[in-house]
């Protein structure tokens, strides 16, 4: 899908994001994903960083046993690695690891997953060189990007397939996109002005044992959610007009005596977007209340942003999270191997978020059904044809919409309630987070669609009941749409309607446009 965000041509000259491992936030993440703005090193984080690879070499030259620096992985823990062979099992490891498949994850989510990378090792509990972080960052800067498959991982033991792609472009192996060219690693970071490294005691396994992927794929699909949540109340309102809806079911009075604080702010949210419209209606004028995916948005849309608010608590703590094995603690003199790659935290989210997701567009593809019949839409024409019979108008797009919500009720199964047992089953609980944070990407990209829909079906409903009396809100959606898609007078393919829309919703430009009248909406 289309970027979040769209890039602006001063980033270079942006305040770079200075990581400490502690500080980073989705919006950030944003700010370099997507506008491309640099990043640095925080001096204090880089002290620390240096203190703690002082440590990791002062406990190869003391020939301590270390897990993963002077042993193998994984079931090979009990094999003891000689110090003159330290170096060797870096490279092997990475290389060995390299074995993911599937597509190459898309930019934004590799740029992502690169400074979610850094920001962990930044910490200063990894043992990693400064040299080495240093040229992660300059591939971010730079523009190297690594292709990174996007099948391979357990999510517990960190995303290891998938992470060693990575690793292998900073050793000059491998392959990278630069300036939309797929090539060598060794050419990508060459063309790039940068030169690769030669892994050193740990660091193989400091960039490769943590959970970036799945929380890397997270933080985007976060974004993206909070932004569909908010303009899906404005398409909903829309179509509250459209069929002569009722308010009165998001008077603050109802929502006070069930006082969810997010039914709340989007009943508010709802009553600000419909502030003079001259379409809605009464309690019994019409109809004495509405049918529930209209009378029951605060409560549904509610829902999900209870989800968006949980997923936001897990994956702020994660991206500021040390996610490799063994950490090392320089103050104390402890090397502890433990369990922080494990992805259970973001699995659970990760499954939250495709069902509060998929449930935003179950509603909505509803809402589409009522606009579209004729024994549903009060008076509206047959599938909004302005020719029935001779034109089918908007009949099958609500069957792409279903199509779409059905495909999510498949994706929306939960990946963490699986676990399969790995390497001779040292390693036998894992999380699926990363299988799941993939099906919730897919789940977002198809919610856009699926609001897309609604928001054509609903302009095309306007058409009819008049756009005049929309309220100043919903009228600028409505002008939007109408900037980007025509009326559909005659029958026309609305395949490429349907996506530029969904890509304007993600974008959030449109969004802006509502708030600049309603104020900024919860």
């Amino acid at each position: 899908m289309a970027m979040v965000y769209k890039q602006q041509e001063s980033s270079l000259e942006a305040t770079p994001v200075l990581l400490n491992g502690e500080q980073l936030i989705p919006e950030l993440v944003a700010a370099v994903v997507y506008d491309h703005v640099p990043v640095g090193l925080d001096e204090q984080a880089l002290q620390r960083v240096i203190a703690c690879r002082n440590m990791v070499e002062e406990l190869v030259a003391a020939g301590q046993v270390v897990y993963g620096v002077t042993t193998g992985f994984g079931k090979f823990s009990d094999v003891t690695i000689s110090p003159q062979d330290a170096v060797q099992l870096q490279v092997n490891l990475i290389r060995s690891h390299a074995c993911a498949v599937g597509r190459p994850l898309p930019e934004p989510t590799v740029r992502a997953l690169m400074l979610l990378r850094a920001n962990a090792l930044a910490k200063g509990h990894s043992g990693i060189r400064p040299e080495t972080l240093k040229l992660l960052i300059d591939c971010i800067n730079g523009g190297v990007h690594p292709v990174v498959p996007e099948q391979g991982s357990l999510g517990a033991s960190g995303d290891l397939a998938p992470l060693s792609h990575l690793a292998l472009v900073l050793m000059g192996e491998g392959e990278a996109y630069y300036q939309g060219e797929r090539l060598s690693g060794e050419k990508a970071l060459a063309n790039a002005g940068l030169k690769p490294i030669s892994l050193q005691a740990k660091e193989g396994l400091a960039l490769i044992n943590g959970t970036q992927i799945m929380t890397s794929i997270g933080t985007l699909a976060l974004i993206k959610s909070q932004r569909l949540a908010k303009i899906a109340d404005v398409i909903a309102s829309l179509t509250v007009e459209c069929l002569r809806g009722i308010p009165d079911a998001f008077a603050e009075e109802v929502h006070q005596v069930r006082p969810y604080p997010e039914q709340i702010g989007v009943a508010k949210n709802l009553c600000k977007l419909l502030k003079g419209s001259k379409l809605t209606t009464r309690q019994g004028e019409l109809r004495v209340q509405d049918a529930y995916s209209l009378r029951c948005l605060p409560q549904v849309h509610g829902a999900t942003r209870q989800v968006l608010a949980y997923v936001q608590d897990k994956i702020a703590i994660e991206m500021n999270a040390a996610t490799d094995n063994p950490l090392l603690f320089v103050e104390k003199g402890l090397v502890i191997s433990g369990g922080n790659f494990h992805g259970q935290p973001i699995a659970f989210a990760m499954d939250f978020l495709k069902i509060g997701m998929s449930e935003l567009a179950n509603i909505s593809e509803r809402r589409t059904e009522r606009l579209v019949n004729p024994a549903l839409s009060g008076g509206l024409p047959a599938f909004l044809s302005h020719s029935p019979g001779v034109c089918s108008g908007m009949m099958i797009t609500q069957y792409v919409s279903a199509s779409i919500v059905s495909e999510n009720k498949v994706l929306a199964h939960p990946s963490s309630v699986d676990s399969i047992p790995s390497s001779a089953n040292q390693e036998d609980h894992v999380s699926m987070g990363t299988t799941a944070a993939r099906h919730a990407a897919q789940v977002i990209d198809n919610v856009s669609k699926v609001l897309a829909i609604e928001l054509i079906c609903a302009a095309e409903a306007a058409e009819f009941v008049g756009a005049e009396g929309l309220a100043p809100a919903t009228r600028v959606l409505y002008d939007k749409l109408r900037a980007l898609v025509p009326p559909v007078v005659e029958d026309r393919s609305t395949s490429r309607d349907i996506e530029n829309v969904a890509t304007a919703l993600l974008e959030g430009e449109w969004l802006q446009a509502v708030e600049a009248v309603t104020g900024k909406l919860f």
